[in-house]
């Protein structure tokens, strides 16, 4: 491990996504082998630097002195979600056809959203990842608004 691969900034900030995750060996294994990202640590936390980012992971747990209420756990509900990983690639097609050769489970085929083309995929513990190519937006071109809920 070098220090200098590690997300430490010696100023300002820098943005990281933790995972909580039911097998670390699994989740690392998807990051690396699948998505191409580099082990910086292998345990205590897992640290993959992807690209320009960094995804921690760590097996759930119940309450801690600096959280005390709040217990982690990998997503339950796959129908559900609250947040996602947002991947942004040069060539969607590219990484839709390679990754699904390395045992991606995409939802669909990249779809045409006007403003980017984008499909979705779920790692091992189902968090959904989003994986879109900027297209119309650079033209300005916005994608549609999300549907009125009641």
């Amino acid at each position: 491990m070098r220090s200098e691969d590690l997300p430490a900034p010696e100023s300002g900030i820098l943005l990281t996504h933790f995972l909580t995750v039911s097998d670390v060996a699994r989740s690392r294994a998807f990051y690396t082998d699948v998505l191409g990202g580099e082990v910086v640590l292998a345990e205590n936390p897992c640290i993959v630097k992807l690209a320009n980012a960094w995804i921690l992971m760590n097996p759930g747990g119940g309450p801690t002195p600096d959280k005390p209420d709040v217990t982690l756990h990998p997503p339950q509900d796959p129908g559900t979600a609250t947040s996602f990983l947002n991947i942004r690639v040069a060539d969607v097609q590219a990484c839709y056809l390679e990754w699904s050769a390395k045992g991606a489970e995409f939802l669909t085929p990249p779809i045409d959203r006007k403003a980017e083309i984008r499909c979705y995929m779920r790692d091992p513990d189902g968090y959904l990842i989003e994986v879109g190519q900027s297209t119309g937006l650079l033209r300005g071109v916005l994608a549609d608004p999300p549907a009125a809920t009641n």
